[in-house]
């Protein structure tokens, strides 16, 4: 049994405490948070206490510190984890910029512990079913591909939305991780990147909740386009932007020599794999790969396990640290006009096995 310790008490927090009351493995010790109100409403709906954060990092119970505060404080977070001794599993994404991140993981290679980074999604039948596919050579040989996000804004649905538009987020580094860490693990690491980016509004009024009417100051580009060169040899169009009203452009396409692969939503476990093959672009849907998981917080089960089986996890620091490196490495290239070369390079992940396996 895993004891996890659960810090920031967030919108995003219901999700995984979801699947940790499903895992027999997975046990919440207990909760903090800085509005105490949230980490009540944790304590009171799960029986576990609600503590103030140095006591959550000293329990003996905790054996993993699960990160999920805000973008801007997850390296202190996850250095204070590894500091009380505890390995940590962080929301995306690692950190803010290459100097926190690499401190997260020097600090966790000198205390012998681990960090395991979201996003997990890929750990889903989503996009291991493509994984499957294209390392069986379905496709043929990888040549390029597309990848899109696009909404109007977060302000329009959550309550709260103000960081989203602050550094560390904005629509590269909040939903990049997913796409970018799709790209990864489908087709390897990126070499270099050129980019170019903008700002639309610089100010957004929040739609819904207590703070309906408010406006915020967006301090980050919310319009961005980027080109990455594949390690491997492909070439990626990257297209990140909260400034869309309405788009028909897939999440993510693989184009091979002989097919082009359609990959699901990477912000979801699951979703139609389709493949178009032929001079006339003829489409079928592929049946996933059957018994794999789903649900926020499967990539923090893999970490358990993982520390258990003494096998590498599959959300790894190296992996987090490298989609941080091209992340940064888009926002120099937009900001210089320069193509850049990323330093950083890391392993696609053990695919997971279907029908339950490891």
């Amino acid at each position: 049994m895993t004891g996890i310790g659960l810090v920031g008490c967030g919108a995003i927090s219901g999700a995984y405490l979801e699947t940790i009351s499903v895992r027999p493995e997975l046990t919440l010790v207990g909760c903090t948070d800085l509005i105490a109100e949230r980490a009540e409403r944790v304590s009171a709906a799960h029986g576990v206490p609600a503590l103030d954060g140095a006591e959550l990092l000293a329990h003996p119970d905790v054996d993993i510190v699960l990160n999920l505060t805000n973008p801007a404080a997850h390296a202190e977070v996850s250095l204070a984890a590894l500091a009380a001794g505890k390995h940590t599993y962080v929301e995306k994404p690692l950190a803010t910029d290459r100097a926190e991140a690499r401190s997260v993981l020097d600090s966790a290679r000198a205390a012998g512990l681990r960090v395991g980074v979201a996003p997990d999604t890929f750990l889903g039948p989503g996009i291991q079913t493509c994984r499957d596919l294209i390392d069986r050579g379905v496709i043929g040989e990888p040549v390029g591909a597309t990848v899109a996000f696009s909404c109007p804004g977060h302000e329009l649905w959550h309550p709260d939305p103000g960081f989203y538009y602050r550094r560390g987020a904005g629509p590269l580094y909040d939903m990049g991780p997913y796409y970018l860490t799709a790209i990864i693990v489908l087709l390897g690491p990126v070499r270099a990147v050129r980019a170019a980016d903008r700002t639309t509004h610089a100010r957004r009024t929040i739609a819904t909740g207590p703070r309906a009417g408010g406006a915020i100051d967006v301090e980050v580009p919310t319009y961005v386009t980027a080109i990455l060169e594949l390690a491997s040899g492909p070439l990626v169009s990257c297209l990140l932007t909260f400034d869309v009203t309405a788009s028909r452009l897939p999440h993510i396409e693989i184009h091979g020599t002989d097919a082009t692969l359609e990959v699901p939503d990477p912000d979801k476990f699951d979703g139609p794999v389709r493949l178009g093959t032929g001079p006339t672009a003829v489409w079928r849907t592929v049946a996933p790969l059957a018994g794999l998981p789903t649900g926020r917080g499967t990539g923090l089960a893999d970490l358990a396990d993982a520390i258990a089986a003494g096998r590498p996890h599959r959300t790894g620091s190296e992996m987090a640290y490298h989609v941080l490196d091209i992340m940064c490495g888009i926002g120099e290239a937009a900001r210089t006009g320069n193509r850049v070369e990323l330093a950083s390079r890391c392993a696609r992940p053990a695919p997971v096995a279907a029908r339950g396996g490891s």
